[in-house]
């Protein structure tokens, strides 16, 4: 159940920052909810391979390099996608930066709140 609020939420989100954000385009919610799909699935399986061999880059870059791994993510999501559109890096690079502080936060206001005694 939790996947789903996460891919709706993503699904928002994705729309959201399509209407805002200049040079970021989405046709549909059902092209953005595809979208949410794939940059989930890219996230799974192919994220942990690029952070693994840029690890040197990563670690000299104090961890910055994860930045341009998330845009190159929201890009490859770009080119499996008919529909989405993402002008160039640097806007790959504000968008993922957007959209993963959008999640983090709808993900810390919906954690359970242990009861307190």
């Amino acid at each position: 159940m939790k996947v789903l609020i996460n891919i709706f939420f993503t699904t928002v989100f994705v729309v959201l920052l399509a209407q805002f954000m200049p040079g970021v385009r989405v046709d549909s919610f059902y092209t953005a909810v595809i979208v949410a799909l794939v940059l989930g699935l890219l996230n799974i399986f192919i994220k942990p391979l690029l952070v693994f061999l840029t690890l040197p880059a990563t670690l000299i870059t104090f961890g910055l390099f994860l930045l341009v791994i998330n845009a190159v993510i929201v890009l490859m999501c770009d080119w499996l996608v008919d529909g989405f559109d993402v002008v160039d890096f640097w806007r790959a690079l504000l968008f993922s930066l957007v959209l993963s502080f959008c999640q983090s936060l709808v993900s810390k206001l919906s954690e359970d709140n242990p009861k307190k005694k």
